[in-house]
C-alpha cells in the first residue's frame, strides 16, 4: 500500500519539481529523499589557477563557522567498542572521533564532502565518484574529471584527481563535553535496480540523491536499535574554512551551500542515518579575514603581527557575504537545481521522519 508523504512546505517562487518524482515507481513505498536533475547543458571545464601564488584578482583567507545540531548526529569512525570504554552504559557502542577532554570532534573531510556535494548539484559539475557497477548509468558528461588541466566548476575548488583544490576544512570540535547515545535503526542499502525513481527513460541516472531534513531522528529504543555515540541535538561545533585564490561568485555559492542566502535557507546533512532524520546542522559565519586586493596581501606578509583591518564581524561581515552571494547567482548557480535542493534541504522544516523500512 503507497502511503502519502507529508506535505512540502510551501514557497512563495514554486520550485522545478525533483525527477524522482516524474519516474516514481508506483510499487514502492515512498523514501525519504529526491532526485536533484542535472543540468541540461554541459560542464564548462577550465584549467585551474594553480597553488604557485596569490592572485591578486582572487579571494584568500578564513571563515570562522559555528555549526548546531538540529537532529541527533553520528558521524562513524567505524570502531565498536565496549561501552565501559566510554564510560557508556551500553555493552557495545559505534563511536565517534572524541578528544583526550572528552568533546567530540566532525572530521574536516566529512564536512567537505556532504558541502562539495551540494556544491555540485547548484553548479554545473560533474560527480565526484562513482562505481564500477553503475559507471554505464551515468551520463558521459557526468563521469568525474580525470584531466587535472580541464575541471569542473565543483573540481575547481574542491580537488579532483591530482588537483588539490582551493579550499579545507579543520575539524570541528564541540563546545560540550561528554556525548548522548542513541540507538538507530538498521539500515537498507539502496536498490536503485528496483526503482525507476533512480533512473530518467533512456536508462540514465535521473539526478544526484538528498535526503530531506525532518523535524527529529527515527529512535528505536535499546531492545531495538543499534547503540551509536552521537551528539545531541543543540550541541554545538566550532570550525574554520580556509579557501584561497577563489573569484567571489565561488566564495558567494559556498556560502550558499552554508544557508547564508536568506532567500534559501539551507542546512547541512551530516554523517550517517540520514535517512531517519539524522545529520541536520544549521551554520553561522561568525567572522572571517579576508584579503581582496594586493594591497592586502603585501600587509598581510610584511609583518609579523596580521592587520585586523582584514577581520570582518557584523555588519561588515553581513554584506561582504551578500555581495559574494550576489556573484554565485549571477555567474555560477544553476538556478532550477537550487530551487529543488530548496525544498529537500531548507530548514527549518516540519517534514516527519519515514515510517517502516529505511
Amino acid at each position: 500500500m503507497t502511503r502519502t508523504p507529508p506535505p512540502r512546505p510551501q514557497r512563495s517562487t514554486p520550485p522545478t519539481p525533483p525527477r524522482s518524482r516524474d519516474f516514481s515507481d508506483d510499487t514502492a513505498a515512498p523514501k525519504p529523499y529526491e532526485l536533484i536533475s542535472f543540468p541540461k547543458e554541459r560542464p564548462t571545464l577550465q584549467h585551474p589557477i594553480g597553488h604557485h601564488k596569490y592572485d591578486s584578482h582572487r579571494l584568500h583567507g578564513t571563515l570562522f563557522l559555528t555549526l548546531k545540531v538540529k537532529t541527533s548526529l553520528h558521524v562513524s569512525t567505524g570502531v565498536v567498542v565496549m561501552g565501559s570504554d566510554i564510560n557508556s552504559r551500553v555493552p557495545l557502542i559505534k563511536t565517534m572521533v572524541q578528544g583526550v577532554d572528552q568533546k567530540l570532534s566532525i572530521q574536516g573531510s566529512s564536512l567537505k564532502g556532504c558541502i562539495r556535494s551540494v556544491y555540485e548539484a547548484i553548479t554545473n559539475s560533474t560527480l565526484t565518484i562513482v562505481t564500477s557497477k553503475y559507471k554505464a548509468t551515468i551520463p558521459l558528461e557526468r563521469l568525474p574529471c580525470r584531466n587535472k588541466t580541464e575541471l569542473c566548476p565543483a573540481s575547481l575548488v574542491f580537488g579532483a584527481l591530482d588537483w588539490q583544490g582551493l579550499i579545507d576544512f579543520s575539524d570541528a570540535k564541540c563546545e560540550d563535553a561528554g556525548f548522548s547515545t542513541g540507538f538507530m535503526p538498521s539500515l537498507y542499502r539502496p536498490r536503485p535496480e528496483q526503482r525507476k525513481a533512480y533512473f530518467d527513460q533512456r536508462g540514465k541516472v535521473a539526478g544526484r540523491k538528498f535526503y530531506y531534513h525532518t523535524v527529529r531522528a527515527i529512535e528505536k529504543g535499546q531492545n531495538q536499535g543499534i547503540a551509536v555515540q552521537q551528539a545531541a541535538k543543540e550541541y554545538t561545533f566550532t570550525t574554520k574554512l580556509h579557501f584561497r585564490n577563489l573569484k567571489p561568485e565561488e566564495l558567494g555559492t559556498l556560502l550558499i551551500v552554508l544557508g547564508q542566502d536568506p532567500k534559501y535557507p539551507l542546512a547541512l546533512k551530516v554523517g550517517g542515518g540520514k535517512p531517519i532524520g539524522m545529520g541536520t546542522m544549521t551554520v553561522e559565519v561568525t567572522q572571517a579575514t579576508v584579503l581582496q586586493n594586493a594591497q592586502d596581501l603585501r600587509d598581510r606578509y610584511s609583518t609579523y603581527t596580521p592587520s585586523q583591518s582584514d577581520r570582518l564581524t557584523g555588519q561588515a561581515l553581513q554584506q561582504f557575504i551578500q555581495k559574494q552571494i550576489q556573484a554565485g547567482h549571477s555567474r555560477l548557480i544553476q538556478t532550477p537545481q537550487l530551487q529543488e535542493l530548496a525544498v529537500v534541504l531548507g530548514y527549518p522544516t516540519d517534514r516527519q521522519p519515514p515510517e517502516g523500512m529505511y
